[in-house]
């Protein structure tokens, strides 16, 4: 009985030393933890206090879980290719006016500048800007592309960087003395500046848009009256900012400058009506002749935007077609409005915006939602974000709505010389087309 005794009390004695060797590694771990996170805070502080420091850690947490995860692999046909550099995932995509960049933002903290000449390169380079104890979500150029601004993520704010060509030929990036004033209350959900650069917009998830100079003064607010705002942007043209949300129309504004440059007003222009239920997002032509709505009713719109507005007259609707859509869906509509790309979750499809016809499908495009979706200004690629990839595809419905339009324009053509010029253009196109839908390999 002794000896069964002791061999009990000794067990005993084994597992409790276990279970305190093990109550003082986990502390140990914790407490290491802890104070990771509290060196982090503190040399972030200056920028993320309170609440925004809390934010910050929640979105750092989320951003590793989401980095742990293998690449994302994709192939298409059509696609051109996969630009990776970003360490974390990809928010917001802008062509520069001149048609040589791409820059693209992320929650790793940098702005990335890409070469629109590499698209077809297997290397693909690109120049970094750091963006500070913040990360930018937005970013958009300036129309003489040699600057762009961003917004911040925790500053809730607009920030400028000029950029600057060194020597070598590379960049430099130089952050503006001093950020805009915080003046919204919402979420942003987008930035744009004006083509004619007089004027800066900011809108929030609110009912509430912003327009700025572009010294940092405001220079009108617009209360939408939509209850929520889903998207909202300046046109191509410069002239016009529109808003969609939770009512079934866009309303469009002109913001009115004098001749000589001076701020006059924002006057109401007109508004898109058709829609039965929300519409989540929007896009123009690159003249803004046309607009392309895609809604919660299932639908995408194309609308004839290129109307006397002052005298009361109302664009009209060139096209209903039905498509998969949902919450965070966006709409691009390519610079000659004739392809419609409609992402739908991590899907994008792409459609004829003559013949409404359903052309490619891209499925899988990204491992997470599409965040951003826009045609390049020469209307050749289409790119889209939705993880730390960026994909550009090449734009195959377009070529082949250019050849169905020469060829119509040949069997009309009566001259020589213009029959002959089409002629070329057709094989042209047809050339680039064949190029275009070459197999791609897994990127």
């Amino acid at each position: 009985m002794e000896v069964v005794a002791l061999v009990t009390l000794t067990l005993f004695l084994g597992g409790l030393v276990a279970f305190v060797a093990f109550a003082l590694g986990k502390r140990k771990e914790e407490l290491r933890e802890e104070a990771e996170q509290t060196s982090e805070c503190a040399a972030e502080g200056s920028t993320a206090k309170g609440p925004a420091a809390k934010k910050h850690k929640q979105e750092k947490q989320q951003r590793g879980r989401k980095n742990k995860s293998s690449q994302h692999n994709f192939s298409h046909s059509l696609l051109a290719s996969s630009l990776k550099g970003h360490n974390g995932n990809v928010t917001c995509l802008d062509f520069s006016s001149n048609g040589k960049y791409l820059a693209s933002c992320a929650d790793d903290r940098t702005v990335r500048l890409w070469s629109t000449k590499d698209f077809l390169e297997r290397e693909h380079k690109c120049q970094r800007a750091n963006v500070e104890l913040d990360h930018a979500t937005l970013v958009r150029f300036s129309p003489d592309s040699r600057m762009f601004i961003t917004w911040l993520a925790y500053a809730d704010t607009i920030r400028v960087f000029k950029m600057c060509k060194k020597g070598d030929a590379t960049m430099s990036f130089k952050a503006a003395a001093k950020d805009f004033p915080v003046k919204h209350k919402g979420s942003i959900i987008n930035i744009g500046i004006a083509d004619t650069g007089r004027f800066i917009m900011s809108a929030s998830n609110d009912t509430n848009i912003n327009i700025w100079d572009l010294k940092g003064q405001i220079l009108a607010s617009i209360n939408t009256n939509q209850m929520t705002n889903s998207y909202v942007a300046v046109s191509p043209c410069g002239r016009f900012v529109a808003s969609c949300g939770f009512t079934p129309d866009v309303k469009v504004w002109e913001v009115c400058f004098s001749k000589t440059g001076e701020f006059k007003e924002v006057a109401r222009a007109f508004e898109l009506k058709g829609h039965s239920a929300g519409v989540h997002a929007f896009g123009f032509s690159n003249d803004s002749h046309k607009m392309v709505t895609v809604s919660k009713d299932g639908t995408w719109k194309l609308w004839n935007t290129n109307v006397e507005y002052k005298k009361q007259q109302d664009p009209y609707l060139l096209k209903t077609v039905p498509c998969s859509s949902s919450d965070g869906s966006l709409a691009a509509l390519s610079p000659d409005g004739r392809v419609v790309a409609i992402s739908d979750g991590c899907n994008v499809a792409l459609y004829n915006a003559s013949s409404g016809e359903l052309e490619e499908q891209l499925l899988g495009v990204h491992s997470f939602e599409v965040t951003d979706l826009r045609f390049d200004v020469t209307g050749r690629f289409l790119a889209c974000s939705g993880d730390k990839a960026i994909r550009v595809f090449h734009n195959a419905p377009g070529y082949r709505a250019v050849i169905r339009d020469m060829q119509d324009m040949l069997k009309k053509a009566q001259n020589e010389g213009m029959k002959q010029r089409l002629q070329q253009q057709i094989s042209d196109a047809q050339k680039a087309l064949h190029a275009a839908t070459l197999a791609a390999p897994v990127q």
